[in-house]
């Protein structure tokens, strides 16, 4: 899968699932062999996550699914090169355990293999707060 609109949808698909907790859905869009890494900070910690093959991956997203609750989506830009991806946006992130609220900027770099997603990367910090 190298056109450009099927990429677009495929990432559309990817953060629609991701705001919707949805993981079979969200499972769907990885290769069998997909590497997933996430690295970011949230209160001065370092938070890091890797994974290789889709049941570490659907393990990682499993937690992340049941301790996180995405809102407030906003898309800031898509750059698509080819079979790679680079997607910049922010979302106010809820944790279920301690009901914190912490708005977030991220970008994910995403490469696509047929149509499934080969290889996941994201980077997240903190956001200045919303007006």
């Amino acid at each position: 899968m190298t056109d450009r609109l099927q990429i677009e949808q495929l990432l559309r698909e990817l953060h629609a699932a991701r705001m919707t907790g949805q993981l079979d859905r969200l499972c769907a869009l990885f290769a069998a062999d997909a590497t997933f890494r996430i690295a970011g900070a949230s209160d001065g910690k370092p938070i890091a996550i890797a994974a290789s093959g889709i049941e570490e991956v659907r393990a990682w997203l499993g937690v992340m699914l049941k301790t996180f609750k995405l809102t407030h989506y906003r898309l800031l830009s898509v750059v698509i090169d080819g079979a790679r991806a680079t997607i910049h946006w922010q979302v106010d992130i809820h944790s279920k355990i301690t009901g914190v609220v912490v708005p977030t900027e991220l970008v994910d770099l995403v490469e696509v293999s047929g149509a499934h997603i080969i290889s996941y990367r994201e980077f997240f910090a903190p956001a200045e707060p919303r007006t």
